[in-house]
């Protein structure tokens, strides 16, 4: 990996380090938000599904016209309004408010991740790509091991509006270093009279079974990842009696795993195979969601280390199959085909959540009940992955299907 390739990466893992954080951080927060705002586990789930399906809208219409434009242009136009909704979360007085920012935030957020994952598969050919693709979701690792921890310890100190500006700060800071720093990314744009018809991307899905299929795995295994997260901050305290200064130590030995495994799992990938990798990820990972879901009060060291393993296993079968999805289709597309693969991704969370507000309920005593059902549907939905995976990616074993465009 080239000076600048590398540089490249670390600006978009930062950007992917504010808009995970952001995002991530909501869900450890609801044994903060529940009481403040004295609201339910259902409405919490609002508060998480809001972004990721407000996300997905934009996500989907930003499909339409995205391939038009140079990608750190959209880039920066949707990190600009994540980070003015993200500012509005942190001063939100009410629970009608802080959901209304959430709305903002998720409607330019569903620009990001795309176009970051755009822009990685337009420089890093297939065989490189699970390496870069590795370096990229490093982000989520260093937004638990540090970003989650360091926002938890905020809301504890200050109040539960820090971590959202922390957010904000770090974000107005890489603005301009994406600015000096980030080449233009426009090769991929077709001439004008090319451009015939706006819906013509929606079209070439609609009638690729491949791309139809590829979809519909994302939208599973954001569902079956997210379906256990947004309560395992208020199982651990409220139902296995852990402390708020213990649990942040989840997202810390999390992150660190998450952190290594990335890179070394990215390398794997492209060294065995990625479909390999993502296989034995899934299979293995389905243990752990039952032994998470149904876990009594143990030793914090085995608590600890359960959670380490299963960060490890998430993070396995995401790089991996981020790199697979990347690869079905071609370079002209896949702005927007990766417009469509966030927006259904988001679909998918947003989903999860809601279904997690319907399943679990909160008892007299506090405690929440019914999670160890959302374990049961989680590894249903990570099991129709294994098989998706096992169809739609057996073949995609060589070389790049297409060729590079871009170049740094």
């Amino acid at each position: 990996m080239s000076k600048n390739e590398r540089l490249i990466i670390i600006l978009l893992a930062s950007i992917n380090f504010t808009h995970i954080l952001d995002f991530m951080i909501m869900m450890p927060l609801g044994n903060y938000l529940m009481p403040y705002f004295k609201i339910s586990p259902q409405q919490f789930t609002f508060l998480v599904g809001a972004y990721t399906l407000t996300a997905g809208v934009s996500g989907f219409t930003a499909a339409f016209f995205v391939n038009n434009y140079d990608r750190k242009k959209v880039l920066l136009y949707g990190y600009t309004g994540f980070l003015i909704g993200t500012i509005a979360c942190g001063i939100a007085p009410t629970f009608e408010l802080l959901l209304s920012a959430r709305i903002l935030a998720g409607l330019f957020g569903g620009l990001i991740g795309a176009q970051v994952l755009s822009i990685v598969a337009d420089i890093f050919p297939y065989e490189r790509r699970g390496v870069a693709m590795g370096a990229i979701m490093s982000a989520f690792a260093v937004a638990s091991t540090f970003g989650v921890p360091f926002s938890l310890y905020l809301a504890n100190i200050i109040s539960w509006h820090a971590p959202f500006l922390f957010v904000g700060i770090v974000g107005i800071v890489i603005i301009p270093l994406v600015l000096k720093w980030l080449p233009s990314m426009s090769d991929h744009i077709r001439e004008k009279e090319e451009d015939r018809n706006r819906f013509e991307v929606l079209y070439v899905v609609a009638q690729n079974p491949t791309q139809r299929l590829a979809l519909l795995f994302s939208f599973l295994m954001m569902m079956g990842h997210f379906l256990i997260i947004p309560f395992i901050n208020p199982y651990m305290e409220f139902n296995n009696g852990y402390s708020k200064t213990v649990t942040p130590m989840i997202y810390l030995v999390g992150g660190i795993s998450s952190f290594f495994a990335a890179n070394i799992l990215g390398k794997l990938s492209d060294k065995y195979g990625k479909l390999k990798v993502f296989s034995v990820s899934v299979l293995l990972s389905l243990i752990f969601v039952w032994i998470i879901t149904n876990l009594p009060h143990v030793h914090i060291a085995l608590m600890l280390g359960l959670f380490g393993i299963w960060f490890v296993l998430a993070t396995g079968r995401s790089v991996a199959a981020q790199a697979m999805i990347s690869n079905v289709v071609t370079p002209q597309h896949r702005g927007s085909f990766m417009s469509f693969n966030s927006s259904v991704q988001q679909l998918g969370t947003a989903s999860a959540s809601f279904i997690a507000g319907m399943i679990v309920i909160g008892s007299s005593d506090g405690k929440i009940q019914h999670y160890n059902w959302l374990g049961y549907f989680s590894m249903v939905v990570l099991l129709v992955c294994f098989f998706i995976a096992r169809r739609l990616f057996y073949k995609m074993n060589n070389p790049p299907a297409f060729p590079r465009e871009a170049k740094v």
